[in-house]
């Protein structure tokens, strides 16, 4: 029968394999990891377009123009399906930060894409937000999954448009536009985005293109709001520029619209 000592030895030998087991396994995932990265950043590269990067650098001015490849957005979905496919995509999620436009436009394509899963889908979308750091981006996170489970993607929403981080709240706003202006809308849903008051220019875009969406969709819910004069000016008048560029509201509509048009508001300053 084996004494103490000799259990205490094979206990630590034990530890010892479960520890170079776990090295291994870690080393072998890194180089996984390292893999897939540089099979995706050379894939991205191959499919670079200089001009379509100069284009999109005047768009989203707050990224340097290093850090843009120039990717055109249907290679970028196609690539987005094919990882989905491959079982890749896990991997590049974990590979946070992302230094590329392009990689972070990828990894919005990818949650927007996944079908299975929700609870974590919306752990990966939460992730994420932080990262966010231009419109570009913000937009390509449109999960369809979001679809079969409205109650609690709106409660998150609720949470969303109070975060400090400007493209969190622009998410959120974002995805009320996409998700619920049609049978899942609610009228308390035009008080929340009206009730977000902040100096952001792109909050503010998003803020006024719900509500141009909002004219067209749930129009005779959302007129009373415009013509009550508690949204910002610029706002106001943003969200009815957008609205009568739209083939879907008449012209009777779009001529009641343009008198409700008023003076700038304190967004417009410096714009």
């Amino acid at each position: 029968m084996a004494g103490p000592g000799i259990e205490e030895k094979q206990q630590e030998e034990k530890s010892d394999d479960r520890k170079n087991n776990n090295r291994k396994n870690n080393n072998r995932k890194n180089r996984e990891s390292m893999k897939t990265m540089d099979t995706i950043r050379d894939y991205l590269f191959s499919n670079q377009d200089l001009g379509f990067r100069d284009f999109n650098a005047k768009l989203i001015p707050n990224v340097a123009k290093e850090r843009i490849i120039g990717v055109r957005t249907p290679v970028l979905r196609k690539l987005a399906g094919e990882l989905i496919k491959d079982g890749q995509w896990e991997i590049f999620l974990q590979e946070l930060p992302h230094y590329y436009q392009e990689e972070n436009c990828l990894h919005g394509f990818i949650l927007g894409t996944r079908k299975e899963n929700y609870e974590q889908v919306i752990e990966d979308v939460e992730t994420f937000l932080p990262y966010v750091d231009n419109w570009a981006v913000c937009d390509t996170i449109s999960p369809k999954i979001f679809r079969k489970h409205p109650e609690d993607v709106y409660e998150r929403i609720q949470r969303w448009v109070r975060s400090e981080h400007e493209y969190t709240v622009r998410f959120a706003v974002v995805t009320l536009l996409q998700f619920f202006l049609d049978e899942e809308f609610q009228p308390e849903m035009l008080e929340l985005v009206a009730s977000i008051c902040r100096k952001e220019y792109y909050i503010n875009m998003a803020v006024a293109w719900y509500f141009s969406f909002a004219l067209i969709k749930q129009y005779e819910t959302a007129l009373p709001l415009l013509e009550s004069g508690r949204l910002d000016p610029w706002i106001q008048n943003k969200s009815i520029q957008k609205a009568i560029e739209s083939y879907r509201i008449s012209e009777e509509r779009k001529t009641y619209l343009r008198t409700l048009k008023t003076g700038k508001g304190i967004r417009d300053k410096g714009k």
